[in-house]
């Protein structure tokens, strides 16, 4: 049976048909490296990151798609530990590793079902580009997230980053798309407020939860994690917003969270 006929009832805890389809899509895989090669989005990502972690030890990213913020922390000293539902993605990151002589180890899994993990096994933990807001449903995000504490040393540190729900107003369709959602999302027992659906490099329905700040810092506590650091970007996600005390929930692309374990 394709893979993008596998019954809705059959896919894993927390994934989307849309996520599906993208995970098993070899083309997203082979072309995601020169679909971002000439956006320095990761730049300011990479340097927030080194930053976090300073000492060299075991970071694990969770959705680490072909590792492009895994690589320069494994690159400074770390030791890595890549996390993807896509076989095609960590074929990718086995062969960067391989050419560069990089240590790190590929584990193929859901984020919402890490019971592989060894609980306290890793130093730091790592969830760009959001990830987390491709998983489906509350409850399997809030999952993902005590996995993620779960496997993290005491006094490790998640860095995490989501969009921002209310920016969507300054889009074109946007605010009638917040209306929609906040008036139909409370009585849908299939939809959440802060879900999209949306056409994304020829897949047709790709799902994203978007957050509200609140919503995000009660599930970040549901799961165990102190908010240490959070960063508010700026409309192209490559810096700082600045100004941020200046109508910030507008404003902000979404944020970058640095969290520990409690």
């Amino acid at each position: 049976m394709p893979r993008s006929d596998r019954p809705l009832w059959q896919l894993p805890a927390g994934v989307s048909r849309g996520l599906w389809d993208y995970v098993h899509s070899p083309h997203i895989a082979d072309t995601y490296d020169d679909y971002f090669a000439f956006n320095s989005l990761f730049d300011f990502d990479e340097s927030l990151l080194l930053e976090t972690f300073p000492t060299p030890g075991v970071i694990a990213d969770l959705g680490c798609g072909t590792g492009r913020a895994l690589v320069p922390l494994v690159e400074a000293g770390h030791r890595g530990l890549a996390v993807d539902l896509s076989a095609h993605m960590l074929q990718i990151v086995r062969e960067k590793a391989d050419s560069y002589d990089l240590p790190i180890d590929c584990v193929l899994a859901n984020m919402v079902e890490l019971d592989c993990l060894r609980t306290a096994s890793v130093d730091g933990a790592i969830c760009m580009f959001s990830t987390l807001g491709m998983i489906r449903g509350r409850a399997n995000r809030r999952q993902a997230l005590a996995h993620a504490r779960r496997i993290l040393k005491p006094g490790g540190r998640l860095v995490l980053h989501v969009h921002n729900y209310w920016y969507n107003l300054r889009d074109p369709d946007g605010p009638w798309w917040v209306l929609k959602n906040l008036c139909t999302a409370p009585w849908s027992g299939s939809v959440e407020v802060g879900d999209k659906w949306f056409p994304y490099r020829g897949l047709p329905s790709m799902f994203l939860h978007v957050f509200r700040w609140r919503e995000l810092a009660a599930d970040l506590a549901s799961a165990g994690f102190r908010v240490d650091r959070r960063v508010r970007l700026d409309a192209e996600r490559r810096h700082a917003l600045s100004a941020p005390w200046l109508l910030p929930a507008l404003r902000t692309n979404g944020w970058i969270v640095v969290a520990a374990a409690g």
